[in-house]
């Protein structure tokens, strides 16, 4: 079975069609997977996924918000539908300068978007801040289980080890693992419920998350562990001068929600934190319900409101 195909193909965390789908080309010529979701014409959100997921990781957003709403959601390059980049090593500078591709090819000039962003997709968010073009577009950004620096060194994925240099080295050894995933079975679902999800995590959301995960090629998930190994986007927090709300699990082994609390208290303008008690690292699986409306909220008070209250004076 294609690598394309391995995510679930019935239920919430299924997919839903796409009204459209393009290839959009970054600034390097790397080629990116897009689709967009809903009416022509409603308020619009992107959506951006973390390392080693894709377009499907977002499924009940897209399918709850493409009501009334037009999503926009991509495949971070190498992961799902977008080929892998023949620039390496990857870089922070890469995902900003995709997620600029994407604003560009699917929003009209000024128009405005919520933006939200899971783990490497809401550092894609902090590495674009300070874009001419994430400025024109981001009316408000959510930010789900993600950090901005010292992944490795405060990730708790090492059980029954204290923070140390040695479960730094041990984390590190893990995460930037070139082995294979292989085939979803139930011991590699154990160890991903325990490494990204809760403990109380229902098995149709592990396996979700199971067969996204799996389906990453090695070599991807390879390189982009060493940008998070690396990463350093503190500065890039402040860059986020529009609204941004915050949304971490309590139960976050790979960005722990003193990540979090970090992000939000260096925010210039934080609409809110949002912990969510006993949830892991998978948070628009885990809670895909609260992710929804949070990103809701947000374009209602800051892309809905600012499109009636234009009209009102055009009327005028």
């Amino acid at each position: 079975m294609s690598r394309l195909m391995r995510h679930v193909t019935t239920g919430p965390y299924a997919p839903p069609v796409a009204a459209r789908e393009l290839t959009v080309t970054s600034a390097d010529g790397a080629r990116l997977h897009v689709e967009v979701h809903g009416p022509d014409g409603a308020p619009a959100v992107l959506l951006s996924h973390g390392w080693t997921c894709s377009t499907a990781f977002w499924a009940a957003q897209t399918r709850a918000l493409a009501t009334d709403h037009r999503v926009i959601v991509y495949d971070q390059r190498g992961h799902g539908r977008s080929p892998a980049s023949a620039q390496l090593p990857y870089t922070t500078d890469m995902l900003a300068d995709d997620l600029e591709a994407v604003l560009g090819a699917t929003l009209e000039p000024g128009e405005q978007a919520v933006l939200a962003g899971h783990s490497m997709g809401g550092m894609t968010m902090m590495a674009a801040a300070g874009r001419p073009k994430f400025q024109e577009h981001a009316a408000a950004v959510l930010l789900c289980s993600t950090g901005s620096s010292q992944l490795v060194a405060e990730a708790t994925v090492v059980p029954l080890m204290r923070a140390s240099n040695l479960r730094t080295r041990f984390t590190r050894a893990i995460l930037g693992s070139k082995a294979p995933l292989g085939p979803v079975t139930p011991i590699g679902k154990r160890v991903l419920k325990y490494a990204t999800m809760g403990p109380g995590s229902a098995p149709d959301k592990v396996e979700a998350c199971a067969r996204i995960v799996h389906a990453c090629p090695r070599e991807v998930r390879y390189g982009w562990s060493h940008v998070l190994e690396h990463l350093q986007l503190d500065a890039g927090v402040g860059d986020l001068t529009m609204p941004v709300a915050v949304v971490a699990g309590t139960a976050d082994r790979l960005t722990p929600v003193a990540h979090a609390r970090r992000i939000a208290e260096a925010l210039p303008d934080c609409a809110g934190l949002t912990e969510l008690a006993g949830l892991g690292h998978m948070t628009p699986v885990e809670a895909p319900g609260a992710v929804t409306s949070k990103i809701r909220e947000l374009s209602e008070q800051y892309v809905k409101s600012e499109s009636k209250s234009d009209k009102g004076a055009d009327a005028a």
